[in-house]
């Protein structure tokens, strides 16, 4: 069904909406779409380009552009498409549904911006969606939507600019106004949930798209989410998504063919997120490389949204710095499975963990997978204290005092991670571990939790008997040209192997202590060389 909007049709609903959504003077203001903007339509349907300006879309960063821009997307759409082109200025809008075949060229200086009228943003309807178990942050309320939208790009010199933390503290008043009542707010944490929150982006079951040249940022929650996509390209952007919390940069979940590279992210939250929210579909095919990343949690993350899976998945020439959580976190607790994953040529800086792999249990039918890991080029440098203390919105802290973690690679009972192999690896520690402040010893290593249902975390197990790497339930995992060393002394191993079967350790340097760095409890088919050995702790 097509709708035509009159001139005196579109001042009523203006009216309307001012009446219902409490509208005040420093509240956009709307401008219709007019008998003139439609032949300005007709007159431009052969033309593949659309300068957004020619079709009462005003770019002075206070008139409310939504019905304008999205009458233009819908008409260009049903003309085959073409591409809307926005000079410089600032586009004032609220949530706009992307349509097939019609892209947005945003110039130099132009901004797309986002209202901060809660009311301004919808929840798109997606019928033929599956359906996932987790919904506890799963909406569909953005500044950008795409549901079904193939073959277009956003893209430019410009900037997206969402406006999160003036809309999220909006969203925040309403609640507590009681005008409108968000059931999943965050009473501990005093925040609306992610579920109140629009994302900046939010495309499910696209194809063929490409985000490209563009600086994105401040979204009020999850900066650029992406579901169910195929054949996406992110390329030459800058991110800035700290205006809020939940802020993740990008999340991509049960994607197929995805591209991530020269990109530029600083989020409060996860850097790059892969996550699977539906059991049936799973991440294929993702490669992403020559991305800088700083994250008040971690930089590249698996998880932990775990129900499909994340397979063939390529990682390489990632810088991270001033990064609270992992470098590096593989993670699968929900039945999914990781297979095939190559992470190569890493460089973390101030990073509060280099490497966590973890198979849990929290959700689906039966544990999952994680096999086929391969590990190499990397160097981390791990500070003592928190890396992102001097920044204002902070990931939550480890709530119980601890030594330093290390990295680790965990499995459950009955369900061992396969396959792993760590190779020309270079982290350095800060020690300065006390058994004052926790101690796990070496003849109770069964003290340490399994942990099995928990949200996967590298602090997750609480202290840990060991300052390099932490290896439990294990089945052919490698290390090999691995150098590790501390800035200060620790009382603890370098490495704790328990339940492990089939480990290789190759050329693995540690520095000298008066304790053996190498622990080892219910291990088989152990290979190491006679430097290692004499180094070694066999305990019954």
């Amino acid at each position: 069904m097509k709708y035509r909007l009159s001139c005196h049709t579109s001042v009523f609903c203006i009216f309307v909406m001012m009446f219902l959504f409490g509208a005040c003077k420093d509240v956009a203001k709307t401008k219709p779409v007019d008998a003139e903007v439609k032949k300005t339509y007709q007159k431009k349907t052969n033309n593949k380009e659309y300068l957004v300006t020619d079709f009462d879309v005003v770019g002075d960063g206070i008139t409310l552009n939504t019905i304008a821009i999205q009458t233009l997307i819908n008409r260009v759409h049903e003309n085959k498409g073409g591409t809307l082109v926005f000079p410089k200025g600032q586009y004032l809008s609220g949530s706009l549904v992307m349509k097939s075949n019609v892209s947005f060229y945003l110039k130099e200086d132009a901004v797309l911006l986002g209202s901060t009228n809660p009311y301004h943003y919808k929840d798109v309807p997606m019928p033929d969606r599956p359906q996932s178990p987790k919904r506890d942050d799963y909406s569909n309320m953005a500044f950008l939507v795409a549901y079904k939208a193939n073959n277009f790009k956003i893209y430019g010199e410009g900037k997206i600019d969402g406006q999160g933390r003036k809309l999220a503290l909006a969203v925040d008043s309403l609640h507590h106004s009681g005008e409108r009542i968000d059931p999943k707010y965050n009473y501990r944490r005093m925040r609306p949930n992610e579920t109140a929150r629009p994302k900046l982006l939010r495309f499910s079951m696209c194809k063929n798209v490409g985000i490209l040249d563009l600086n994105l940022q401040n979204g009020s929650c999850w900066g650029l989410s992406f579901e169910l996509c195929e054949k996406l390209k992110l390329d030459n952007l800058k991110i800035v998504n700290r205006a809020y919390w939940n802020n993740d940069g990008m999340d991509i979940t049960d994607c197929r063919n995805v591209q991530i590279t020269n990109c530029d992210v600083n989020s409060a939250d996860d850097g790059i997120c892969l996550k699977s929210y539906f059991p049936n579909f799973y991440n294929d095919s993702i490669y992403i490389a020559n991305c800088t990343i700083k994250s008040s949690a971690s930089a590249i993350k698996f998880g932990t949204a775990s129900y499909g899976g994340f397979k063939n998945v390529t990682i390489e020439n990632i810088e991270v710095f001033d990064t609270f959580r992992s470098a590096i976190a593989i993670e699968s607790v929900d039945g999914g499975d990781i297979e095939n994953i190559k992470v190569s040529n890493i460089i973390a800086k101030n990073t509060g963990n280099a490497i966590f792999i973890r198979l849990g249990h929290r959700g689906g039918k039966a544990p999952g997978s994680v096999k086929n890991i391969y590990l190499t080029d990397i160097k981390v440098e791990v500070p003592f204290g928190r890396p992102d203390i001097d920044y204002d919105l902070r990931g939550p802290e480890v709530d119980f005092f601890h030594n330093p973690f290390p990295s680790s690679i965990v499995g459950i009972p009955g369900h061992s991670i396969e396959n792993v192999s760590i190779e020309n690896v270079e982290i350095t520690y800060p020690g300065r571990a006390t058994k004052g402040m926790a101690y796990v010893p070496l003849s109770r290593l069964e003290q340490v939790p399994e942990k099995i249902k928990d949200y996967p975390e590298f602090s997750m197990f609480g202290e840990l008997p060991a300052w390099a790497f932490y290896v439990k339930h294990t089945n052919n995992i490698t290390f090999k040209n691995v150098k590790l060393q501390l800035e200060n002394p620790d009382f603890r191993p370098a490495f704790v192997f328990h339940n492990v079967k089939g480990a290789h350790l190759n050329a693995v340097n540690v520095p000298k202590a008066t304790q053996k760095q190498f622990v080892f409890k219910e291990h088989k088919n152990v290979v190491f060389s006679d430097n290692i050995k004499e180094n070694s702790l066999i305990i019954k």
